[in-house]
């Protein structure tokens, strides 16, 4: 058998032994419980009024700075008073599998057509690449509390799956990405990615900096905006990276707005450029996160050396979901 003969055999073994791979590829996945999977700590810290006159309920956890100046708030004629608080309002899927909903319970949709699956590629000794298909799903859960409090600050939509990256033909494409972050080719120099480890301890000293908004913290660059991760270090780490990138997606792409600072008192405002510190997330799949020093979920680039141990399991557990909390900053009873 000559050299050329054992290389096709081996190439079309290896494509063989990929497409099983990928047809055996399973879609885990749960619904998430309301009382066990979803942290409500991270609603908080809660703030009636402002300055000397405001009422905080932070149960030890962590905030952004609020609109200063006086309680009492107005918009357009309708006085109110400043309230603050983390919505939880949107849940994320990072998934190996294309239309793989593990937040709807690990159904397995199949549309007809092909999609980009995930992998997994070494790129040397040392480095390994991934790339994974990402599901935003709308979903403001304080809304079902509606019977017990009304309020209109609370985001008034209903559950929808609003974008899955297997329909988007950027997500898997470096060079038509470019046209959302032209501004990427101005960061992929080695100053700029040094730059970023003082966003890593930033964002895990407290949240990231805005300042260096090319950055997604300690999981790595916030562009290219698609699915592909240069460095994969775990899953949680490049599931964490993919929810940033999303949320950065999602707001350059016009479809999530801001809600935060005295821009938001009044409503919901574009912010094409996202704020990192107005997000935590935390995972409810395949592991809920349980509280360390008190909380259960953390700014977008805190280091998942912690928090992410024993969140990734072999086989039953590789694809993630996340619950979203952003934050709220409202003139209540204005509305």
């Amino acid at each position: 058998m000559n050299y050329v003969t054992k290389t096709l055999l081996c190439a079309f073994g290896l494509l063989i032994c990929g497409q099983n791979a990928m047809a055996s590829l399973e879609c885990q996945g749960r619904f998430p419980n309301p009382i066990t999977d979803i942290c409500w700590s991270c609603v908080f810290p809660i703030t009636f009024g402002a300055g000397a006159l405001s009422l905080p309920v932070a149960l030890g956890q962590e905030d952004t700075p609020n609109p200063g100046g006086a309680p009492i708030c107005l918009c357009g004629v309708n006085p109110g008073i400043k309230i603050s608080f983390w919505e939880p309002v949107r849940h994320v899927d990072v998934v190996r599998k294309p239309f793989c909903m593990t937040s709807l319970g690990g159904i397995d949709m199949n549309p007809g057509f092909d999609a980009p699956h995930g992998t997994q590629r070494k790129k040397d000794n040392s480095d390994t690449s991934s790339f994974y298909q990402v599901h935003w799903y709308v979903d403001p859960v304080l809304i079902l509390l509606e019977a017990v409090v009304d309020s209109p600050c609370l985001e008034q939509q209903v559950f929808d799956v609003a974008y899955l990256t297997e329909l988007d033909p950027l997500w898997n494409d470096d060079e038509m990405t470019s046209i959302l972050n032209p501004d990427s080719f101005l960061f992929g120099n080695l100053v700029a990615r040094l730059a970023c480890g003082a966003d890593c301890v930033a964002s895990s000293l407290g949240f990231g900096s805005n300042t260096l908004f090319w950055c997604a913290g300690c999981q790595g660059s916030m562009y290219p905006l698609n699915g592909h991760v240069a460095s994969h270090i775990g899953g949680v780490q490049a599931s964490s990276l993919l929810v940033s990138r999303i949320i950065a997606k999602m707001h350059r792409e016009g479809l999530m707005w801001a809600a935060s600072g005295s821009s938001g008192l009044c409503g919901y405002y574009p912010q094409l450029l996202m704020d990192k510190t107005n997000y935590k997330y935390q995972m409810h799949f395949p592991v809920a996160q349980d509280k360390i020093n008190g909380k259960c979920c953390q700014p977008l680039g805190r280091t998942t050396v912690i928090w992410g141990a024993g969140k990734e399991i072999p086989a039953a557990g590789e694809d993630f979901a996340y619950m979203i909390f952003r934050k709220r900053n409202c003139c209540q009873g204005a509305f």
